[in-house]
């Protein structure tokens, strides 16, 4: 099913989506966007330009982008870059998609691929491995679908994902900040995390009610020196944070098996037992988990 853009939309936009572009799509595919999925769609081409550029998207890159919608930001990242392969969970959304890369870029539609699935599951993707991530994430989802995205394909180099304000003000805090916690140590388990920008309300449709921020990651050069595991890093992550006013000795008495082994394996990390997991690098979560059973 399609619908013809109004003359003036398509003037403003060329072939990206304009607002009265969003609305007709969505009526004519009876889409109303539900809170159930963190639906907003940017209507806003500007806001798409602005994102491709700032995700320094290249002629040559592989693109993978996690929840497409109607397609505003798909058009502006096939315009840019080799090819784009679109992960979608929805099943109207889904459909429609290749239609509208083929009735606005009929030029690149040949380098464009969906995939109707999960995200959250998905284990490959068709094509080459893709070597950027950029995407507009469901608000609901957006950590778990940034780490598994990260974890799953190495290929990725560079990321640059919208969220909600407050999940880019986490993912991005340094340690001691306030928001720093879990996310901001998974993430920085894998890339260099760093604020890229602020994103309007009023960009969107339906307007959240929260602000969005743009967040940038880009892959570290080489995997964090450490004989841990991710898993038994994250492990310690986890506990960390779970009682995160505690001090580290009280905080890790599970994770260890009590809370002198705690202490053990903090003193041979080098880490005060009187520290908080907010006070604490990736590094030196990975060595805590270096030296669990010390001292046992």
């Amino acid at each position: 099913m399609s619908s013809s853009p109004s003359p003036s939309s398509a003037d403003e936009s060329g072939p990206l989506l304009g607002p009265a572009d969003i609305r007709e799509l969505a009526a004519a595919l009876g889409v109303r966007p539900t809170k159930q999925r963190g639906q907003n769609f940017v209507i806003d081409a500007n806001t798409v330009r602005r994102i491709v550029r700032t995700a320094e998207v290249r002629p040559d890159d592989v693109v993978v982008e996690v929840g497409p919608g109607l397609g505003s930001l798909t058009l502006a990242l096939l315009e840019a870059a080799d090819r784009v392969t679109a992960v979608e969970i929805d099943d109207v959304l889904a459909a429609a998609l290749p239609a509208t890369v083929a009735a606005r870029l009929p030029e690149r539609a040949d380098r464009f691929a969906l995939v109707h699935s999960d995200a959250l599951h998905i284990t490959e993707l068709p094509g080459p491995p893709p070597t950027a991530l950029v995407a507009n994430l469901p608000y609901n989802v957006a950590v778990p679908v940034l780490l598994h995205m990260l974890d799953r394909f190495p290929s990725i180099e560079r990321t640059l994902v919208m969220v909600q304000a407050e999940v880019a003000d986490r993912l991005a805090a340094p340690p001691g900040s306030k928001v720093y916690g879990v996310p901001s140590v998974k993430a920085a388990w894998y890339a260099e995390v760093k604020r890229a920008g602020a994103i309007g309300r009023n960009v969107f449709w339906p307007a959240p009610n929260v602000d969005s921020g743009l967040v940038s990651l880009v892959r570290r050069s080489e995997p964090l020196k450490t004989s841990a595991s991710k898993a038994e890093v994250f492990a310690v992550v986890d506990a960390a944070f779970a009682q995160r006013r505690k001090t580290l000795r009280a905080a890790l008495a599970g994770w260890a098996g009590s809370a002198a082994a705690a202490e053990a394996a903090l003193v041979a990390a080098g880490i005060s037992p009187q520290a908080r997991g907010e006070s604490l690098t990736v590094e030196q979560f990975a060595a805590i988990a270096e030296h669990k059973g010390e001292g046992a």
